[in-house]
């Protein structure tokens, strides 16, 4: 069975590249080398044939016009003269009627004159040139009109010549392997001396795979291998971060989830151990079940929020446009059947946003949440939504000045909530649905007291055309 041209085409292009870069730099350094080697070597010995050639032909025309001008040329004729009295040893001279008759000076070998020939010797051509063969010997032919109605022959030998080509085409030869092998010795040089950073960065990034040790790599210059390596280890130090903040969110969520996960198991093994005494007054029961399901609440809450944070900021999300006026509007009516002590003074601008509904209302009620929780009873949480900032002011303490750079960060607890519920993952979460969103949060001491946090989105004032 034949196999396809493309299938060919395909095994070809793969044996290719299973080849190493540095054999496929040797082999194409050696073949571009040797085909520009090639063919300099062609066009120089065509180039000598040609000059060779035209020189030959202009110097036997030149000495047969001026030959056949002479009148003592017609003497010769009767008898024959040695070639060597003619001046050139390789020269043969013969003379050619316009009848068919022909006579060699030197009495040479018969050399097989043609109709060219005769068409001089006829007046019917001015001159003729070219190469004719006797027996082994080639020889290139000029005739010239001469006196009489005769013309001259003048045929010299191209053996000298052919030999000094010959000769040339050998050393061209010679020359042309010894650049092909000189060229294949610099490919490897090039090769291994140039490819030398790329072997180090394998090395390296084969050593960082077997041990996951992600320390940068070490390069020198500015050339492509330095900003390939530059560009590597920026990606190392990204997986070095991203592996840092998984471990942290794995401890620290470990720690958050002990505490609770310590408190259910002792509440249940003291329903236990109850039962097996005979029971317990039922309402210190219900109470214990009641610190068991705030216990398993906020277990939801905490495993809810670290699957928040934990979402892959690259997966499909639904963007949509989005009131956040609305948005607000929802939150504030839920943290008021949250907290009815706590007033809320509410006042919202037009401003919509291009995002995900469910994550910014969830960062939102966060927002409000977390005022709730600082907030006196029958406090006031100012809440404003002016040009897309979204700012939440209470009156409760306010946040300490060591901690408000840090009031956004995972886990993160000041000394005063630590008794208070909370995961610490809630302004978290708003922070990071601010960034996804293109914005920014703040957090800021107000006057007297209170803290107030604001939330940033970029939108637009007026509501989009086909929403």
């Amino acid at each position: 069975m034949t196999t396809p041209g493309w299938v060919q085409r395909f095994d070809r292009r793969r044996w290719h590249y299973r080849r190493s870069l540095a054999s496929r730099v040797i082999l194409l350094t050696t073949f571009t080398v040797g085909i520009t080697v090639a063919v300099l070597a062609l066009g120089a010995y065509v180039t000598v044939r040609v000059q060779m050639q035209a020189a030959l032909d202009a110097s036997l025309l030149n000495r047969a016009e001026r030959a056949a001008s002479e009148e003592t040329l017609a003497n010769l004729t009767q008898s024959e003269v040695p070639s060597w009295m003619l001046g050139a040893a390789d020269v043969r001279m013969i003379f050619v009627t316009k009848d068919r008759h022909w006579l060699s000076v030197d009495g040479g070998p018969t050399l097989e004159l043609g109709q060219p020939e005769l068409d001089v010797a006829a007046g019917k051509d001015a001159q003729s040139i070219r190469t004719i063969r006797a027996g082994d010997i080639q020889y290139r032919v000029v005739t010239v009109p001469a006196a009489d109605g005769t013309a001259l022959v003048l045929a010299q030998s191209l053996d000298s010549r052919m030999t000094v080509l010959d000769r040339l085409g050998i050393v061209m030869l010679l020359f042309g392997v010894a650049g092909v092998i000189a060229a294949g010795l610099a490919g490897w040089g090039v090769a291994r001396n140039g490819l030398r950073p790329v072997r180090r960065l394998t090395y390296a990034a084969e050593e960082i795979a077997r041990t996951e040790d992600l320390k940068p790599i070490t390069f020198e210059g500015n050339d492509e291998i330095a900003r390939l390596a530059s560009a590597f280890n920026s990606m190392l130090a990204a997986l070095a971060a991203s592996r840092d903040r998984q471990r942290q969110l794995i401890g620290d969520a470990g720690h958050e989830l002990r505490t609770p996960l310590t408190s259910l198991r002792t509440n249940l093994d003291l329903l236990l151990q109850a039962d097996q005494a005979g029971g317990m007054e039922p309402e210190a029961r219900a109470e214990l079940l009641e610190d068991v399901g705030a216990q398993i609440e906020e277990m939801t809450t905490l495993i809810g929020d670290l699957v928040e944070l934990a979402r892959d900021e690259h997966a499909a999300h639904v963007v949509t446009t989005v009131s956040l006026p609305e948005i607000l509007e929802r939150c504030v009516a839920r943290a008021r059947r949250r907290a009815p002590t706590v007033s809320f003074d509410v006042r919202a601008d037009e401003w919509w946003v291009i995002g995900e509904p469910g994550t910014l209302e969830r960062a939102t009620m966060n927002l409000l949440d977390n005022a709730v929780k600082w907030s006196p009873e029958d406090g006031v949480v100012r809440v404003r939504l002016h040009h897309g900032t979204l700012t939440v002011a209470d009156q409760g303490p306010g946040i300490a000045e060591s901690d408000l750079p840090r009031v956004f960060d995972r886990f993160y607890r000041s000394t005063e909530s630590r008794s208070m519920p909370g995961s610490g993952l809630g302004l978290s979460i708003v922070r990071q649905t601010a960034i996804r969103h293109s914005g920014w949060v703040d957090a800021t001491n107000l006057p007297g007291s209170g803290a107030c946090l604001t939330m940033t989105l970029p939108g637009r004032s007026e509501e989009p055309a086909g929403v």
